[in-house]
Formats: structure tokens, sequence, C-alpha cells
């Protein structure tokens, strides 16, 4: 805020939900002249002047959902001064005539959006962000900001070169979400796995997000015909089915959104309870965005990932050939598969997840154990004599010669009589059958693990197979020290849970349930009589806390988290009321 303030260009990288956009806001309420806000999606725009307009805030926007004479309309009240903070497309900013009304307005910041769109990079490159590069040569008096909740090192230095900011300000905020639960578990039956997390958020809203449209189509279909509130959202549909998706959760009219990553930054809904995976995202920038939507309240929140093998290999062909989340431009492909091996590693890895979370992004964890991950809540267990495990399965690489894929390893290791092992002979190997009693979940499981550290390498071919490495040695050796992980089996998980002594009760959880889902039913009609999402009326947070306080008038009320004057002023006898008579039944 400070800098923005004092004209100084800056650099902000925050997760989602920490608060980038009143590090601009803020600021621009109290300077002279417009902050010009560049966001990516109309959605997006509207949730946040709306938001704005609802704290009491002068703001517009203008795109081309809008017809022309609202446009005008808020060109005039831009050049008279009415307008504090407007929101536009990149694209719209790049139009010279745009410029030129800005520059008659007296735009005196601009505060970029998802400012990894601009780097090459960046998880989500792209080309109408490089046209922001020109700003500073247009508005030289103007200062330049730009936040994005995903940036390693190398992104940040590629977004101050490619803005030209002028010894920008970089403040890089905490990218660990302690409300965040994190359970990275091996796909297997996915859609026992999926209803399983479903039915531990049950009335609650949630996002699945899937690779393909097709998967989207048909698990949304799945859901329906369970019962179960949901809309589907892929950038294959209509703009207006998309739209009406999007309204359907935001208004909170539906509880689940099966997506893919189309629906990723035009969400805003502040009581996301879990966001579900069902398969491996593109990349830990992704990962760590999409997961960012869950728990924006602060409160307590799932994410879970369904990881299969098969996903690394279903990204890379899309990236090479193109698909329909991807587009295989030869600049941009290269770096995109280092991401996929980067999100592979963290999938397959053994470290605690908000660990390697943090340190992906250049933070130290100082924390021996975070509390809200499958590693260090106890849900996966290590693999007894895992040195013995991993030599039986690389000295079976060794024996085919490395030139086979996992699914041929496995079938070996197993001892499998098909054909295509027996036509080769390899059940005469000394590693035939020697892991027989294992199922082929776990030696995947392992394998990938063993990737994941360094002691195997799959190859890029269009038929992938098994390489050992330099590290391979020290393993057949015995000299190595490797550690596998596998989840524990579902009766050992409920025996640890009986064992296990009840936590006390959280704060959070010391809340009038019926009173809240009260004040739920009320922030639902206000809002749809408003025409806006019901967050924006109040967050579950400021609910919760209302229904544990009890606020018996407005100035008790005005003590409670998330309640300014201008909505005390709106909402406040509404609430009273509420509390007041749920007091007296």
């Amino acid at each position: 805020m400070a800098a923005v303030m004092n004209g100084r260009d800056s650099v902000v990288v925050m997760p989602t939900g920490a608060g980038k956009s009143l590090c601009y806001a803020a600021p621009a309420l109290l300077c002279e002249g417009v902050t010009v806000v560049v966001s990516p999606l109309i959605s997006l725009m509207k949730d946040q002047v709306d938001g704005l307009i609802a704290n009491g805030a002068s703001a517009a926007m203008i795109n081309s959902s809008q017809s022309s004479a609202i446009q005008r309309a808020v060109e005039r009240e831009l050049i008279a001064g009415g307008i504090k903070l407007l929101f536009v497309s990149p694209e719209r900013l790049a139009l010279p005539s745009f410029r030129s009304l800005l520059q008659q307005a007296g735009a005196r910041a601009f505060a970029i959006d998802e400012a990894h769109c601009i780097s090459h990079w960046g998880h989500d490159f792209r080309p109408e962000y490089r046209q922001l590069g020109t700003l500073r040569e247009q508005f030289p008096a103007a200062s330049i900001h730009a936040y994005t909740a995903t940036a390693t090192r190398q992104v940040r230095r590629d977004i101050i070169e490619q803005l030209a900011l002028r010894d920008p300000l970089l403040l890089v905020g905490d990218f660990d979400r302690p409300n965040l639960v994190y359970r990275i578990l091996p796909r297997r039956d996915e859609s026992k796995q999926i209803l399983e997390v479903l039915e531990r958020h049950r009335g609650e809203s949630g996002i699945i997000y899937c690779i393909r449209r097709k998967d989207v189509d048909a698990l949304a279909e799945q859901l329906q015909k369970r019962g179960y509130a949901v809309r589907a959202y892929h950038a294959g549909m209509t703009s207006e089915q998309r739209h009406a998706a999007q309204e359907d959760f935001a208004k909170e009219r539906c509880d689940v959104v099966v997506a893919t990553v189309a629906f990723g930054m035009g969400i805003d809904r502040s009581n996301v309870r879990f966001v579900l995976h069902t398969a491996m995202p593109k990349s830990i920038e992704h990962y760590q965005q999409e997961t960012g939507r869950a728990g924006r309240d602060g409160l307590e929140a799932e994410c879970v990932l369904l990881y299969s093998a098969a996903d690394v290999v279903a990204w890379k062909s899309m990236l090479q050939r193109g698909g329909e989340e991807v587009t295989p431009n030869p600049q941009y492909v290269e770096s995109a598969m280092r991401h996929v091996v980067d999100i592979d590693r963290y999938c397959s890895g053994t470290a605690c997840r908000h660990r390697a979370l943090v340190e992906y992004f250049g933070q130290p964890f100082a924390s021996l154990s975070c509390g809200a991950c499958d590693v260090c809540l106890g849900e996966t267990e290590e693999v007894s004599d895992a040195l013995t495990l991993a030599q039986k399965i690389l000295s079976c690489v060794h024996r085919l010669g490395q030139s086979f894929g996992i699914g041929h390893v496995i079938s070996v290791l197993r001892g499998e009589d098909i054909d295509r092992i027996r036509d080769r002979g390899h059940n005469s190997l000394s590693t035939y059958a020697i892991l027989k009693g294992c199922s082929k979940n776990e030696i995947r499981d392992w394998i990938w693990q063993l990737v994941g550290q360094g002691y195997l390498v799959q190859t890029d071919d269009q038929y992938p197979v098994l390489h050992l490495t330099a590290a391979s040695r020290a393993v057949l050796r015995g000299e190595a020290e490797v550690r596998l992980r596998q989840p524990i089996a579902p009766k050992k998980m409920e025996e640890k849970r009986r064992r296990r002594p009840s936590a006390p009760a959280a704060s959070d959880e010391r809340y009038d349930r019926d009173l809240f889902d009260l004040l739920r039913k009320w922030r639902r009609s206000e809002a749809d009589s408003r025409g806006v999402p019901p967050y924006i009326i109040f967050s579950d947070r400021t609910l919760r806390d209302i229904a544990r306080a009890r606020p018996s008038n407005l100035t008790e009320l005005r003590d409670v988290y998330g309640i300014g004057d201008a909505k005390l002023e709106a909402f406040g006898s509404a609430v009273v009321g509420i509390v007041t008579a749920a007091g007296s039944e």
C-alpha cells in the first residue's frame, strides 16, 4: 500500500485470498487520480467491482459485455473524476484510443492482476499481457504494480523486465495456507474416492477439477444422477452456459462445480470447503492457484489430489500435440514440460506437502510438521525395508535391458503368466515374481516414488521406458537411503482413529449452527435481491462469528469480523433482528 501511495513500482506475490486487491484498492480511494486495474476475466472484474461498490468505493469496469451506451456513460464519469478504480482487460488497455482516454482522465497507477501471465516462464502465459510492456512509455509518471499468487524467482524477474519497472519494491508473502489440508492419494477407485470426498463435505461448496472436457461432462452427469447439486464448466461450452454455471455457483444455487482449468481465475466464492483434483494438474503453480480457491475465508478446507502416473503421460502428450487446454507452441512447450516434471515429483514425493509447496516458491518452512497433510497426519506410512524393495525394482529394470515401460516391469515383478512375458522369456529372469504378493497399484506407486527421488527415469518417447540413473548404483550396492511411503490400509486407519484421543473443539466449532443456517438463508435472499453473490454481503467467517457472539445491538455487531460502517448501515438492523428472533425461540 505504501508503494502505491508513494508512486513506487511494486511486485507483490501473495497466495490466493491473502488480500492482494486491498493493496491497490485502499490507496486508490485515498489518492487523487484513477487507478486502472488490469483483470483477465470479465466475470472476475464484475465480482471485484460489485464487492468494492458494496463497501462504498467508487469503482467501475469497461468490457465487451456492456452496451456502447453503458461504456460511454462510464467514460464520461471517468473524465469527470467520479471513478477511483477502473477495471479493464489487457486487450482493451492495448487500444490507442483507450490509452488516450486514460491520459485525459489522469491515470496515476496501473495494477496488473494475474501478472504471471506476462512471463514466458510462467505457467499461464498470455500473449495479450505482453502488450502491457509499453505502458511505461506512454504513462511515464504513473506507477505500475504487478500482483500474482504464483511466481517463482525466475517469473518475478521476467515480470520486472517485461513491464520495465523502475526500482520496484518486491514483496513476497507467505505461500503457506495453514487452514488447508492437503491429501495426495493414489488414484485407484476414482468414483468411490470422489464420493468419499463429497460425503465428507455434504451441503458444503467445492470444486472438482478434471483434465479433459469429456471427463467433466461424464462426472457432472454421474453426480447429478446421484442427487448432487452439480454444474459442469469447461471451455467447450457456450459463453452463456459457462456464465450460468458460474452464476449458480457464486450465488450458491449449486454446491459443486466440475470443471477444467478454464474455471480458474474467475472464481471468488470465499466459502469453498474442498477442492478435488481427479488428476494431476499441469504445474505446481496451477495446483497452488486452484487449491487456493478453498478456504479463502480463513476457515478450514480440504484439498485432495488423485494421482496416477498416467497423468504425466497425458499432459506430455497434450503439450506435444496440442489439446483442449494447451497450445502446441514450441516456444513454451519446453518450459511447460519442466512444470509437469515438477508437479509429478511433488505428487510422488514423501515430504510434508506444505513444506514442499513453500520451498518450491523459494521460501523456508520452519515447522517440523505442518499437521495438515496426509504425510504429517500419519495417513501414510513408511514401507518396511524400502531399500530391499527398491533394489528388486531397479534390478528388474536392469535385467529387462532398460527397454520396457512401467506396465511390463510391474507384470514381471508380479510374476504374471501372460503371453508377452513368456514370448520374451522374461519368466526365466531372476526378478520374475519377486514381488508376487504386491498389487499393481502398490508397485506403480513405488516406481514413481523412485522416479521422484532420482533413482529411475522415464523416457519421453512415444513408448516411454524406464532407465536407471547414476544414483541407481548406490541403491543396488545397498549404499543409499531409500524412503518409500504408502497409504495406510483402511482398517488400520480406522483403528488408528479410534485410538487417537479426541481433539478439543476449535473455536470455530463453538458457534450456533442453527443460527448460522438462518443467517446463510437470509444472506442468500439478500444477495438475490441485490443481484450479487452471497459472499459480497458477508463471508461464512463473518456469519460464524455472528452465530458465536450473538450480538444484540449494532454496537456489538460492529465488533464482529468483516463488518465495517457501510455494511453495518446496510445490513445491521436485519442481522440483529435475526439474532434476537432466534434467541427468543
